[in-house]
C-alpha cells in the first residue's frame, strides 16, 4: 500500500480502537503534523513509528515494510 492509503487505514485502526493519531501526538508531546507525516511516511521517526502501530494493533514493520527490512533482505 502506498503512504496516503495505508495513512487512511492507520486512521480507521485508530478510530476502532478509541484512539487517534492527535491523542498519539499529545501522549508524546509532539506536533499533530509530525504524527501525520509519520503515518504517511513522509519522515521517519522510530518512536513515533511504535506509538502509532502499538495504538493501532500492528508492528511496525507491517505498516512501514520499507523502513524494516527482513533479516534475510527480503519484503514479506
Amino acid at each position: 500500500m502506498g503512504g496516503e492509503s495505508w495513512h487512511g487505514h492507520i486512521k480507521w485502526a485508530l478510530e476502532r480502537r478509541g484512539t487517534s493519531l492527535s491523542q498519539i501526538a499529545r501522549d508524546l508531546s509532539v506536533s499533530p503534523s509530525t504524527v501525520t507525516r509519520v503515518s504517511k511516511g513522509l519522515v521517519r521517526s522510530r518512536r513515533v513509528e511504535e506509538a502509532i502501530a502499538e495504538a493501532a494493533a500492528f508492528t511496525p514493520a507491517q505498516l512501514w515494510p520499507s523502513h524494516y527490512p527482513q533479516p534475510d533482505g527480503g519484503d514479506r
